[in-house]
């Protein structure tokens, strides 16, 4: 057996050549969460040599968390990609490195490379300087030791500010992978370790489904505000999104986001709601709404002042972000009348919406835009600074998250983040599960292969107790970390150390770039 460290953005595939690094050196603030990985490759493992298992150990202030680095399936390369904006260690289709199972041991066969995951939670109270991690990797009769070095530095990993980053969760896609009925006891013991991990990877913001989201199966509603109708008069139940808002502020969540009040694409139709929670009982209009007809209107005259008054009680209305229409672009028409629509009912409902056309802007539809990537320089005269998405497109050059971007170019984005001036980040799927025949390996496509990338519908794996993280959103998580630096650093966006970012396709890819910028903030935020 050969073992060697390495540092966290590269993927080892299962055909990955031996290295030699037995020792590594790694800097971090006080407060920060940092990986590494520890490797291996087999010889010819006879029948009684068939797993490989991983010992780490720190000194007191460093927790060290070791996790398997499993692989999932890739079947097709995805399209529209250059060969170097793929992983470099990818040839083709076949197993991809990306869930992070909770295991220090492997099983395996006969001239195979698998790695482990290595994270250490650095304690605020550390005492700065070099602190080692120990690892000692075992197969069979063989014992390879191998270290890491971290350097902690005096200063403290400052809170990121006024930079939301949400994910969606589906909570449709998240009761069928588990078997439970929304919000019954066992759908909140089983919701608190997502919870907890959003919060874990910096996202500040999380959606609630106060109704069904218009981007769910109507067939599987899950609706937290529990609504009759008698003679025509809303009775509403605000008791479940409380306990949502509260379970979320335990793990850390601060932000909250609700479901459109209209259809996807162009605020066509009203959103779906449905009688009592949803729980068998059908829906509020059998067939669906109009966006503006009478009876959309009365609902929602009744509905958004209780919306606002539930909003006020809890503290939440400067902490929210609503929608109306997701990706509207092309539908003036519509989405205008639905804007005028809740303007009218709700004047102080503030819009925040994702979408590439720039006329949304400016007509004053949206206050907030949510711009994809390939198209800011379209807002710059309007708004500079919109928050920025990305959703299967853009792909090619541009930055994104999928199962075949090389790790480097994820760590990218929170340097581009900050330095193209975003004031948040959204993405569509945190747990956009379908059914496979596996439950543990959810197809990394949404099953809608080549209009979706692998990688796209989803950042973590439903595992039997919890989250199951993957490389791309520990990398991703990281990145936010490297924000945070920049941000109490106050480095100048678009000049000095950050000068080579000169938008969302044309930045540096390099995992030296990267360590000897955070180097240097890691030094000047020493004092």
């Amino acid at each position: 057996m050969r073992a060697w460290l390495a540092h966290s953005l590269r993927r080892f595939y299962p055909a990955s050549p031996a290295e030699e690094n037995p020792y590594l050196v790694l800097e971090a603030a006080r407060g920060e969460r940092l990986s590494f990985q520890a490797a291996c490759r087999t010889g010819l493992v006879d029948r009684f040599h068939q797993s490989v298992e991983v010992e780490a150990q720190g000194p007191e202030g460093l927790t060290v968390t070791v996790r398997q680095v499993g692989f999932v399936p890739l079947p097709h390369l995805n399209t529209d990609i250059p060969p170097q904006d793929r992983d470099p260690g990818l040839a083709g289709p076949g197993y991809v490195p990306d869930p992070l199972w909770p295991t220090k041991r492997v099983r395996v066969g006969p001239l195979e490379t698998h790695a482990f995951w290595i994270t250490v939670a650095v304690s605020r109270d550390i005492v700065p300087g070099v602190h080692p991690v120990r690892l000692a990797i075992r197969h069979g009769d063989e014992t390879a030791r191998l270290e890491a070095s971290l350097v902690v530095h005096r200063a403290q990993l400052p809170r990121r500010t006024d930079f939301p980053v949400t994910h969606w969760f589906y909570v449709d896609r998240f009761c069928a992978r588990y078997g439970v009925e929304p919000f019954e006891p066992g759908f909140w013991t089983r919701l608190t370790p997502f919870l907890a991990d959003m919060s874990a990877h910096g996202q500040d913001t999380i959606h609630v489904p106060l109704w069904t989201p218009p981007l769910s199966t109507t067939d599987a509603p899950a609706q937290l505000l529990h609504v009759t109708v008698a003679e025509g008069r809303l009775s509403l139940d605000w008791e479940l999104a409380r306990r949502w808002v509260r379970s979320a502020r335990e793990q850390g969540l601060t932000r909250f986001e609700w479901p459109h009040l209209f259809s996807q694409w162009g605020a066509f139709r009203g959103a779906d709601f449905v009688v009592g929670h949803g729980r068998g009982q059908g829906p509020l209009w059998p067939g669906g709404v109009d966006a503006t007809s009478v009876t959309y209107r009365g609902f929602l005259a009744q509905l958004l002042p209780a919306f606002e008054r539930f909003l006020r009680e809890e503290h939440l209305l400067e902490r929210s972000v609503f929608h109306l229409s997701d990706e509207p672009d092309g539908n003036l028409t519509s989405y205008r009348a639905a804007r005028r629509l809740v303007a009218d009912l709700a004047p102080w409902m503030e819009i925040t919406e994702a979408l590439a056309d720039s006329r949304f802007r400016d007509e004053g539809l949206i206050d907030t835009p949510v711009v994809r990537i390939d198209q800011t320089d379209a807002f710059a005269a309007a708004d500079r600074h919109p928050w920025a998405y990305y959703c299967c497109w853009p792909r090619g050059r541009h930055l994104n998250r999928l199962l075949d971007t090389p790790l480097p170019k994820i760590r990218m984005s929170g340097w581009l983040f900050y330095a193209l001036g975003a004031r948040g980040f959204l993405h569509w799927g945190y747990n956009y599960w379908l059914p496979a025949a596996d439950p543990s390996l959810p197809p990394a496509d949404g099953g809608r292969w080549p209009e979706w990338p692998y990688g796209d519908a989803f950042v973590v794996y439903p595992g039997p107790d919890g989250p199951v993280d993957s490389l791309r959103w520990e990398v991703f998580a990281e990145s936010l970390q490297d924000y945070a630096l920049l941000q109490a650093a106050g480095w100048t966006p678009a000049g000095g150390e950050l000068q080579a970012i000169q938008d969302y396709a044309r930045f540096p890819r390099d995992p030296e770039w990267i360590a000897s910028r955070r180097a240097r903030l890691l030094r000047e935020s020493d004092g």
